[in-house]
């Protein structure tokens, strides 16, 4: 699912440095459908709606400007000197059919993580079929439901046997088929030949078929009751219009229905092939071992062509308020615009660090963020409200969410545009940028942690063709990035009187006939 910036998506304090919509976990089943694109709505659902519920204990005023007393006195940190990271060493090699492999030798644990990735998201359900939405989707859920050799439950039998984490999923750039394994040939051999049925010879059976899509229409109608989901689609629906990247990953309530073996073949055949694929591989392997191994993985794969390059989608021209009816007492608030493309290029990679810097501060997830201290702490609208970047291939999404009680919808809205107007004009303060700088620099090293971490970015770099250096050059960026530059980027990119605002709730903010002018408490 979609979900988006410099490349640290799974690290809070990074949101906007990594796609969110290009997760490496298992993709969730059908019947969880509803639950999953509720989840991956950048909306914050606030849960008090009543005034009862708040705080009644005033927040305690903190002069932010003035040092910590006890700071002082701690030696070791003022004998703290600059951080020093080392990334991990990465090799790059290609297979016999040109596939690009990028490779980090890790011998700590006997483990192996491999990342398969193809140009082949959603986005590509309208070449198969027009309207055929959720083709993508469905071929990445029944890669893990039999192959020709063998059925689905000896399939599933076998990898449970191997103990290994064995999945595929599609999102709106890319399908990913992921494997995590034992490094020993005992497992690893027989875990490489289960991933390579999956991608070679799945069997598409009908009555499987059938049965997905009973339960996926079955989630299609849960996520009805979801404002999130209904918030996210309607804004993806208007922002993108007849863009690919318009229409959910997993398909509508009519076209599921159509969806027919032959297309998932149809698809298979013209996108999961070795001139679309890239690999990632991390663990406990030698380079002969990771040549072998990406050897084996790509063998049986045709060759093919390259997907075609998507469209570039259009912003809008002027401000669009969508409003949904909800019986609730909460309004869930989707804002936003048309955002970036990925960065592949220094000036446009530096660019992107700026913009992060200065996001990080209007609308970051941290208390400390321009939106949260005034929108959550000043006023009480909300629990919570932040805002990021997502960058794919084509232009991604820049959303701002959160969720207010009904009667305070059009006052939250109002404040929070002239949150993002002052930043705007005034710009963000030198303090509020090394302190940003600061954070992103010392939080960096935290997506090395795993094997998994460290493979996820590999495969996030490898399909979006980065070079090596990408990670080495991070902090290098964020120490070339300068006030006058981030906050330039910042009214460059940002255009809030042309913002796309969706509101999912039981009054239209909109038909008060006067923005609110008195700020109060919820």
């Amino acid at each position: 699912m979609t979900q988006n910036n410099d490349l640290l998506q799974n690290n809070k304090n990074a949101c906007n440095l990594m796609p969110l919509a290009h997760p490496t976990k298992k993709q969730p089943s059908p019947l969880r459908v509803g639950i999953l694109l509720g989840l991956t709505t950048l909306t914050m659902t606030a849960q008090a709606d009543t005034a009862g519920a708040e705080d009644y204990r005033a927040p305690a005023v903190v002069d932010t400007s003035a040092p910590i007393a006890a700071l002082s006195k701690l030696s070791s940190i003022q004998d703290a000197k600059p951080l020093k990271v080392t990334v991990p060493t990465i090799q790059s090699f290609k297979t016999k059919a040109g596939v690009p492999i990028l490779f980090v030798q890790a011998a700590a644990l006997p483990i192996v993580d491999v990342d398969l990735r193809f140009n082949a998201g959603s986005a590509r359900d309208g070449s198969i079929k027009k309207d055929g939405f959720g083709i993508a989707n469905m071929t990445a859920t029944m890669l893990e439901q039999g192959s020709t050799s063998l059925d689905e439950n000896a399939f599933t039998r076998a990898v449970e046997t191997l103990g290994i984490n064995l999945s595929s999923g599609a999102y709106k750039d890319m399908f990913i088929v992921s494997l995590r394994s034992l490094s020993d040939d005992k497992h690893l051999l027989p875990a490489i030949d289960l991933m390579t049925q999956m991608v070679s010879e799945p069997t598409f059976n009908d009555e499987i078929l059938a049965r997905n899509k009973a339960r996926l229409l079955v989630g299609l109608q849960q996520q009805k009751q979801d404002p999130n989901s209904l918030a996210s689609i309607a804004f993806n629906d208007a922002l993108y219009g007849e863009h690919p990247y318009a229409h959910p990953s997993v398909g509508t309530l009519d076209s599921v229905p159509t969806i027919e073996k032959q297309q998932l073949i149809d698809f298979k055949n013209r996108y999961l092939v070795a001139a679309n694929a890239s690999i990632s591989l991390t663990g406990n392997l030698t380079l002969e071992q990771a040549k072998k191994l990406a050897e084996d993985i790509t063998s049986e794969l045709p060759m093919g062509q390259p997907a075609a390059e998507l469209p570039e989608p259009k912003p809008l021209s002027q401000p669009k308020h969508i409003h949904i009816p909800f019986p609730s007492t909460q309004t869930t608030v989707l804002m936003g615009q048309l955002g970036d493309k990925r960065a592949t290029d220094t000036p446009s990679q530096q660019k992107q660090t700026n913009f992060s810097v200065g996001n990080e501060v209007l609308a970051g997830g941290g208390f400390s963020a321009r939106l949260m201290t005034e929108i959550r702490q000043n006023l009480g609208y909300t629990y919570g409200i932040s805002g990021s970047m997502n960058p794919m291939l084509a232009k991604g999404p820049y959303q701002i969410g959160f969720s207010t009680r009904n009667d305070k919808a059009r006052a939250a809205i109002d404040a929070s545009l002239e949150v993002i107007n002052d930043t705007l004009d005034n710009g963000i303060t030198s303090t509020e940028m090394r302190l940003t700088t600061d954070n992103l620099k010392n939080s960096f090293p935290m997506g090395f942690a795993s094997n998994a971490g460290i493979n996820g970015l590999l495969g996030v770099m490898n399909f979006y063709q980065l070079p090596n250096n990408y990670l080495a050059d991070y902090t290098n960026r964020i120490d070339q990035v300068t006030l006058s530059e981030v906050n330039q980027t910042m009214r460059d990119t940002l255009k809030p009187n042309n913002f796309l605002i969706v509101t999912v709730g039981q009054d239209d903010p909109w038909k008060e006939k006067t923005p609110s002018k008195k700020r109060s408490k919820k």
